[in-house]
């Protein structure tokens, strides 16, 4: 009798074995796919990143700022000689 029963037991844990391998491997894939999405999403934020930066350092530029000033606010550059100082001395921090 117990010959039988530890027959059964082996036999019955063959496919259930096999059903556990078979839900592992779906798993496993499902989280392959799901890892490939995210490092696709990753670069496609790094590659953003990037070219933001890239923006950053060309508006940022003095030649850019000068254009921005000269063409859009009708800033001109003034030459030292041009710019007045006013340096005012006494009381500080309210003293």
């Amino acid at each position: 009798m117990k010959k039988i029963f530890v027959l059964y037991a082996l036999v019955l844990s063959i496919p259930l074995a096999l059903g556990a391998a078979a839900a592992q491997a779906d798993r496993f894939d499902a989280l392959k796919k799901e890892m490939a999405k995210l490092e696709a999403e990753q670069q496609a934020l790094v590659d953003t990143n990037k070219q933001l930066l890239t923006d950053i350092s060309g508006l940022t530029s003095p030649v850019r700022i000068e254009e921005f000033a000269r063409d859009t606010l009708m800033l001109d550059k003034k030459e030292p000689e041009e710019v007045l100082q006013i340096h005012i001395y006494g009381r500080r921090n309210g003293n």
